[in-house]
């Protein structure tokens, strides 16, 4: 019988107070009371449901990094969030880019079910059927994913998400230092925390703020067995300077020659596509609406927008732009870099005005957009195939340590 998996908040920490925890006068408007409780999120296998083991709570507060240009980044130690991301626009004035809740608890998935700002983890993005090959063992992972194929109104369990339902987007990260640009945090799990995941892993997150406004995320882990491991950070950019707006008229550039190829289920067929005459297609600055009312299959298939790995050319040099967003709203700029081989672009298709986030806005279909830094979706039975390749081999061992490396680069365009 499948039980409450009332191991899955893991190690004790003490959440601390640090000298960079924004205040009250804080220009985000963020109060860090209502990011001060205690939770342990569980899933119940048997009512399908999500709760919190009191038992095994821990302390979570917010954590607000700033540089000498004024510049603030609010993050939270549940999942690891990033809450808000105040930069300058071509006025000189502070906005907020990044969707989110201005209460902890409405981070909860028995609140809202949502990825915004997070850490994921264990592994990133869709493995097909929950299923991939550890030496002789077939490992079976939550199937909290999946589509309606049956026309009955419910969508049908096929993969697996960012972690399986209690992913580490719904754990409480210790806070190993924090100071007045940055903050480390860490995560130990294991098989039985991780939904099945094989090995004990040790991971640590840090989010550095520079002061020529960029935020750097580092990932480092360690594992005591061969598994797989592909992190990445959600958050839902909007640089139009207000939450309000959608993403559509902002301008987007991948510096990406392919994609990968997509079911009706979100699942890489495994063939790697040319983007030239596609809908794919931004090796040139465009808006990133231009194609949503062509009604392209493809962008119909993901639910009226993007949902798809791009195959990066930067071919993991992290001194190369990837992604550039921009939008001539606010002025406001942002540069991508990081050393994976793909980026997924998310226009948030499934935002329909059922979530109130920060200062009350309602956030609609296309409010934002996430650039995750990644190893293409369904790596661990795909990376050995043709246009993949060693790039996209997500196993690690106790000798093959993982790194990874983002980092999203702020100016202003005038």
């Amino acid at each position: 019988m499948k039980t409450l998996n009332a191991l899955a908040c893991g190690l004790f920490v003490t959440a601390f107070a640090a000298s960079c925890t924004s205040t009250k006068e804080a220009t985000s408007g963020l109060d860090p009371e209502k990011f001060n409780d205690e939770v342990c999120v569980v899933y119940n296998y048997e009512t399908e449901s999500f709760e919190n083991d009191s038992t095994n709570a821990k302390k979570v507060a917010l954590y607000t990094l700033k540089n000498a240009n004024g510049m603030q980044v609010s993050i939270t130690n549940f999942g690891g969030r990033i809450v808000s991301i105040l930069v300058p626009n071509k006025d000189g004035e502070m906005v907020d880019v990044a969707c989110g809740f201005d209460n902890v608890k409405d981070y909860y998935p028995w609140n809202h079910a949502t990825d915004y700002g997070s850490s994921v983890g264990r592994y990133a993005n869709r493995i097909n059927g929950g299923q991939f090959v550890v030496g002789t063992d077939t490992i079976q992972l939550d199937k909290n994913n999946g589509v309606d194929l049956d026309g009955d109104g419910k969508n049908d369990p096929l993969h697996s998400l960012h972690g399986g339902f209690t992913g580490w987007q719904y754990k409480v990260y210790d806070v190993v230092e924090a100071t007045e640009n940055s903050l480390k945090l860490h995560i130990a799990t294991n098989d039985v925390e991780d939904n099945k995941f094989p090995g004990n892993v040790d991971v640590n997150i840090v989010f550095n703020l520079t002061d020529d406004n960029a935020i750097e995320i580092t990932y480092d882990g360690t594992t005591d067995k061969e598994t797989i491991m592909n992190l990445t950070n959600h958050t839902y950019f909007n640089l139009s300077g207000d939450l309000n707006n959608t993403i559509e008229e902002s301008l987007l550039m991948v510096n990406a020659d392919a994609y990968t190829v997509a079911d009706n289920t979100y699942m890489p067929t495994g063939e790697v596509k040319n983007v030239a005459g596609t809908v794919f297609d931004f090796r040139s600055a465009k808006k990133i609406g231009t194609h949503f009312a062509e009604k392209n299959p493809e962008i119909e298939a993901a639910g009226g927008g993007y949902d798809h790995n791009w195959c990066l050319n930067t071919a993991g040099d992290e001194t190369q732009v990837c992604v550039t967003l921009s939008d001539p709203r606010s002025g406001i700029k942002m540069d991508m870099y990081t050393n994976e081989p793909g980026v997924q672009c998310y226009t948030a298709n499934f935002q329909d005005g059922s979530c109130t986030g920060k200062g009350g806005v309602v956030y609609q279909k296309h409010c934002a957009i996430c650039l995750e830094s990644q190893k293409y979706p369904d790596s661990p039975n795909k990376w050995q195939m043709e246009g993949w390749g060693e790039k996209c081999n997500p196993f690690i061992s106790p000798e093959k340590p993982y790194h990874s490396y983002c980092k999203y680069a702020f100016s202003v365009e005038k």
